[in-house]
């Protein structure tokens, strides 16, 4: 069999930036054990496969090395600049709208053409927070002190569960190193994607009133060792920070990757009260680097 594929660098316009992922089309009948062997073959942390959906506009599942990924941040970015790319997003007025159904449900999709520059931007749903984590064990996991951390890191789940995770300062993250003992201590072996406590670091940086944040995400083997941007968890992040008052406007750049030679960044914005956010809008470019064909 033989199936076209992008590979699409997210959340950025220039190659070899932001987080890459190959997006295959026409995918629906390619097995979940090819899945799981392209996104190793790549060495990425996640691929995109398009498949049939019949609620919205456009399908689309996506896997990481061992298993698949409800809801994946730079893989929508990626498959929406694929199908631009592409020519299936009429852009002949400078915008659209569309629907794309991923494991989690559908998601609103905006597509706007700024200065010659394509932006996508995802509507993420309500964030639902869970449970507060012991603040000395996640910084054990990381080589930390309770001292390098602002506030109680909690999961946020705004389609994918995340712990966010606020340090201090920059120096806290660059000093941060994942324990892989750590981290399966915490996470043993079969533990369901949904109960995985899987930290996202985040630093901030409020200046003449623009609001920016930087993270990292450190990840155990057999997936890469550090994720260059995370738009799933970027959404869960800014519902956190906006939720406990952390920033005073609901919009911001986030940015990440930047000290693995592969910067990315997302417009963020918080919908609704501190309270009880109603969703999480994520926005971000997509630059086609590869096109070509996979025989399976």
């Amino acid at each position: 069999m033989s199936y076209s594929f992008d590979w699409v660098d997210a959340f950025t316009n220039r190659a070899f930036s932001g987080n890459g992922c190959v997006v295959v089309h026409d995918a629906k009948d390619l097995p979940v054990a090819d899945r799981l062997s392209l996104v190793r073959e790549t060495s990425l942390s996640e691929c995109a496969f398009m498949v049939p959906s019949k609620v919205a506009d456009f399908g689309a599942r996506y896997y990481l090395a061992d298993k698949e990924i409800l809801m994946a941040g730079h893989p929508t970015i990626a498959t929406v600049a694929s199908l631009v790319a592409r020519g299936h997003v009429d852009l002949s007025e400078g915008c659209a709208t569309l629907s794309l159904e991923v494991g989690v449900g559908v998601l609103p999709i905006e597509v706007t053409v700024e200065n010659d520059q394509v932006l996508i931007t995802m509507t993420q749903p309500a964030p639902v927070f869970g449970r507060e984590m012991d603040v000395e064990l996640i910084a054990d996991m990381y080589g930390l002190t309770s001292g390098d951390f602002l506030g109680t890191p909690q999961i946020v789940s705004t389609g994918t569960p995340f712990c966010v995770a606020v340090l201090r300062d920059q120096d806290a993250l660059r000093r941060a190193a994942l324990k892989p003992e750590a981290w399966h201590t915490i996470n043993p072996e079969g533990t369901a994607r949904a109960d995985l406590v899987e930290p996202f670091l985040v630093t901030l940086n409020e200046k003449s009133g623009v609001s920016r944040t930087f993270s990292r995400l450190l990840l155990p083997a057999p997936m890469p060792p550090e994720d260059p941007f995370t738009g799933s968890a970027t959404g869960c992040m800014a519902a956190y920070l906006w939720h406990h008052n952390l920033i005073e406007r609901p919009a911001f750049l986030a940015e990440q990757g930047h000290w693995m030679g592969r910067p990315g960044t997302a417009r963020v914005e918080v919908v609704g009260p501190r309270a009880a956010p109603t969703s999480v809008r994520v926005g971000g470019q997509g630059k086609v680097v590869m096109r070509g064909i996979l025989e399976l």
